[in-house]
């Protein structure tokens, strides 16, 4: 299957979630993302060294950015279990807005066309490192990492794509206006 690109739907999935009252939920990406904007981003492995080291570290830092920046909602998930992403969450006490969802088996990574054989590393089948921009589930960004490479799916490019997408926008804006005075 082909990756999730620019230009396409979020799949529906249930994922894992542990919510604020430490209950364990069966959470659906169409009811955390319809009518908003989502950063889903997701990793190989939970308390792997880059996954814990900077990518999830990145958007717990710069979660205020993103939501000044329109982000609703920070989505990660992960091909592990809802426990393991719960005990993992609590290793970031100053996270306030990311959501650490359970892809347990994989299939939600598998339909969005990302997943990962680690099995020569005794991983099995886990999820490439990406972060995806979606729009009322339409996908604005894909940033899709190449084997165990971090380099485009980090918070950065995200605030960066954002950036992109508001001057786009200024910038639509002042040509109406300027048409409209024509």
């Amino acid at each position: 299957m082909a990756p999730i690109g620019v230009g396409d739907t979020l799949p529906d999935g249930q994922l894992g979630w542990f919510d604020g009252e430490d209950k364990l939920q069966q959470v659906s990406i169409h009811g955390l993302a319809a009518g908003k904007k989502v950063v889903l981003f997701g990793v190989p492995g939970a308390f792997t060294p880059t996954c814990s080291n900077q990518h999830v570290p990145g958007f717990i830092n710069q979660a205020e950015q993103l939501k000044a920046k329109g982000v609703d909602e920070i989505l990660l998930v992960s091909v592990n279990d809802p426990f393991v992403m719960k005990a993992w969450a609590k290793t970031y006490p100053e996270n306030k807005h990311v959501k650490f969802l359970a892809d347990g088996l994989g299939t939600y990574t598998k339909a969005l066309g990302l997943e990962l054989d680690l099995s020569d590393k005794g991983l099995g089948i886990r999820s490439r490192r990406f972060a995806l921009l979606a729009d009322n589930l339409k996908v604005t960004v894909a940033n899709i990492e190449e084997g165990g490479q971090f380099t485009i799916s980090g918070a950065e490019e995200i605030l960066k794509a954002l950036s992109r997408e508001v001057n786009f926008r200024v910038e639509t804006d002042q040509i109406a206006t300027a048409m409209a005075v024509l």
